[in-house]
C-alpha cells in the first residue's frame, strides 16, 4: 500500500476511535495528532559550529543556511519543498503554530520567544520532496550563553518527538564536552525518541592534523559519550567532512565511503516514516491502555462496595419496611394503623404503605450517603497511595510505561466522583485492547 495513503488512513481511524477516549482521560491528544501529519522529518542538532548547516547545504546541493566557525543561527529553520517555479521564500513561526495542517500548534506553548526563534524556509530541491529537514540553534555551554528566553530543552524534545530521524553532530574540538549536548543525550532524547532514530556524526575530521590527532578526538567522543549515555556499548560515529572545503589529505581518502553512507542514512529517513507513526502509536495507546486499566479497576472495586453497601442496605430495610412505623406510633402515635396490623385486620390500604416506603427510601438514601461520603472516600484514600495495585505490572516495558502515566492516574483518582462507577471504562478498556490487538496489527502486517 502507498505509504502516504496508508498513513492517512491511519490519521482518520486513529481520531475516530482513539481520540475520544484521550479526551475522556485527560490525555494530551496533540502529540498524536502531530506525528499523524505532514512528512518525514530529519531534525539535525549539535553544538555550535559541529557543521549542521554545512551537512544541510551539501544534502540539498545549495547555501541554504548560513555557516561559520561561530554561532551563525539562533533559530529553529524548518527547510522544505516549496511550489515549483517559484523563488524560495520565509514562513514566521507565529503563522506555522497557528496551521492546523501543519504538526507544529503545540509550540504555541513556548510563546513569544521562542515563534521570534522559529521559521519556515520553502525551496525547490529533490531531496525535499519526500521530506523536511529541521536545523536547530547550536547547543551551548555557560549559563550566560543557554538562556535563549525559552526552555529550548523542552523545544528540542518536542522536535525530536516529531522526527523520524535525528542526526546528533559533533566536532573535534568539543568532543561531546557541551552541558546542552550532556542533557540531550542523558534525558531529552531519551524521554522522546527511541534510540533507532539518532545516528551520531563527527564532522570537521578534516580539521584534524593527522591520525593521531583523528584517533585522539574520536577516541575522547567515546569517551563522554560513554559517560552521557551511562552505557559501555557505544554506538557507532559516522565520520565525516565537508568535501568542498577539505584539502585532500590520507586521512580523508578511507573516509569518503563512510559519509556517502552517512549521507544515504539520511535521504532514507522517509522509509521509516510508517515503522514510526505505528511505534508512537503503538506507546502512546499503551499508555492510555494502562491508565484506562487502573480506572476499571478501580471502577470493579467500586462496585464490589457498592454491592456490598446494597446488600447490607437491604437487610437493613426489611425490618425498616415492616416495623419503622410500629416504632414512629410508639413514639409519635402515629399513624393511626401500622402496617403488620392492617395486614392482620385485613383492612390493608395505600395509606398503609405510605409511611413503610418513605421509610424505606430514606433508608436508601442513608446508604447511598454513607456509601459516597465514606466508603467510596476511603477507597479513593486507598488506592491515592497504592496506585500501582490497579494495574498488572507483568513486564518491563510495563513498569517503565507506569513510571510516566502513575501520576496521571493519581490525578485521576483525586478527582474521581461516583460517576466512575457509570463511566464505561470496561468498556473503554476493550475497546482500546481490541485496537491493539486488531486493527494496530493489521496495519504492521501490511508494511511487512
Amino acid at each position: 500500500m502507498n505509504e502516504k495513503v496508508l498513513q492517512a488512513e491511519l490519521q482518520s481511524k486513529v481520531e475516530k476511535m482513539l481520540s475520544p477516549l484521550f479526551l475522556k482521560y485527560h490525555l494530551d491528544f496533540s502529540n498524536l495528532d502531530a506525528i499523524l501529519k505532514w512528512r518525514p522529518i530529519v531534525l539535525v542538532i549539535g553544538n555550535y559550529s559541529s557543521g549542521k548547516s554545512t551537512l544541510i547545504n551539501e544534502l540539498l546541493g545549495q547555501d541554504i543556511q548560513r555557516t561559520g566557525q561561530a554561532p551563525t543561527d539562533d533559530s529553529f529553520t524548518i527547510i522544505t519543498a516549496g511550489v515549483v517555479g517559484e523563488e524560495a521564500r520565509e514562513i514566521p513561526g507565529s503563522t506555522l503554530v497557528n496551521d492546523d495542517t501543519l504538526p507544529f500548534g503545540s509550540f504555541k506553548k513556548f510563546g513569544q520567544r521562542f515563534m521570534s526563534h522559529f521559521l519556515m524556509k520553502k525551496m525547490e530541491s529533490p531531496v525535499l520532496e519526500n521530506m523536511a529537514i529541521i536545523d536547530s540553534p547550536g547547543m551551548l555551554d555557560s549559563v550566560t550563553e543557554k538562556d535563549r528566553g525559552y526552555d529550548y530543552m523542552a523545544v528540542l524534545g518536542e522536535m525530536a518527538n516529531l522526527a523520524d530521524l535525528i542526526v546528533l553532530m559533533f566536532d573535534p574540538h568539543k568532543a561531546g564536552t557541551i552541558k546542552e549536548t550532556y542533557t540531550a543525550i542523558r534525558s531529552t532524547l531519551p524521554e522522546k525518541s527511541g534510540e533507532d532514530r539518532i545516528i551520531f556524526v563527527m564532522s570537521r575530521v578534516d580539521e584534524c592534523d593527522n591520525l593521531s590527532d583523528l584517533v585522539r578526538s574520536y577516541g575522547a567522543l567515546c569517551w563522554n559519550m560513554s559517560q552521557m549515555t551511562g552505557r559501555k556499548d557505544i554506538p557507532h560515529v559516522y565520520l565525516t567532512y565537508a568535501p568542498g572545503e577539505a584539502e585532500p589529505s590520507d586521512i580523508l581518502a578511507p573516509l569518503a565511503q563512510e559519509r556517502d553512507q552517512l549521507i544515504t542514512k539520511i535521504k532514507s529517513a522517509p522509509g521509516f516514516r510508517v515503522n514510526h507513526i505505528l511505534e508512537d502509536i503503538d506507546k502512546q495507546v499503551n499508555e492510555l491502555q494502562l491508565v484506562c486499566e487502573a480506572m476499571t479497576r478501580f471502577s470493579q472495586r467500586g462496585w464490589q462496595l457498592f454491592a456490598k453497601t446494597s446488600k447490607i442496605a437491604f437487610l437493613f430495610s426489611i425490618p425498616v419496611f415492616f416495623f419503622g412505623d410500629m416504632l414512629i406510633q410508639s413514639a409519635i402515635s402515629y399513624p393511626n394503623e401500622t402496617l403488620l396490623s392492617a395486614l392482620q385486620s385485613r383492612t390493608l390500604n395505600a395509606d398503609n404503605f405510605i409511611l413503610p416506603t418513605c421509610l424505606l427510601a430514606l433508608t436508601l438514601v442513608l446508604a447511598w450517603f454513607i456509601f459516597s461520603r465514606f466508603v467510596f472516600s476511603g477507597l479513593k484514600k486507598k488506592y491515592a497511595n497504592q496506585s500501582q495495585d490497579l494495574v498488572i505490572l507483568d513486564s518491563e516495558y510495563k513498569k517503565n510505561l507506569w513510571s510516566k502515566m502513575q501520576e496521571k492516574v493519581q490525578s485521576l483518582l483525586a478527582k474521581a466522583t461516583t460517576r466512575e462507577l457509570w463511566a464505561g471504562h470496561s468498556r473503554n478498556f476493550s475497546k482500546i485492547q481490541r485496537f491493539l490487538a486488531s486493527d494496530l496489527q493489521s496495519y504492521y502486517d501490511k508494511i511487512r
